[in-house]
């Protein structure tokens, strides 16, 4: 089962939305700005794919945040769970969640091996 997490609104996935669907793959969509996100989740995709991979610094939300709350973020693995379940804007879209791993990030070639 492929599960998509991200926003509705945001380009990346947008072109993944249609990506999937071109390639007549079903899949499961959870909009973290909706229905919010989980601290075991995304302790989870820490354990797995490493922060640099889950947090996304180069967003507006994350040049919104005061160096203060970038620093608390960054200073322990709690404090980044706290900002990503916080702000889910921090977290790299979009997250897809197969059997076989993940893909973070709009990457055609990765979502298209899907498909195999």
């Amino acid at each position: 089962m492929i599960k998509v997490y991200g926003i509705k609104n945001c380009n990346s996935m947008k072109k993944a939305f249609d990506l999937l669907n071109e390639l007549g793959l079903s899949y499961e969509f959870h909009d973290y700005k909706k229905q919010g996100i989980d601290a075991e989740t995304v302790q989870k995709w820490l354990n797995d794919l490493g922060a640099e991979l889950v947090l996304n610094k180069k967003g507006t939300t994350w040049r919104k945040l005061s160096e203060e709350d970038q620093q608390t973020a960054l200073a322990s693995e709690q404090g980044l769970i706290e900002a990503l379940t916080t702000h889910t804007s921090l977290i790299k879209r979009p997250v897809i969640t197969t059997e076989s791993g993940y893909v973070v990030g709009f990457d055609e070639n990765a979502i298209r091996a899907l498909k195999k």
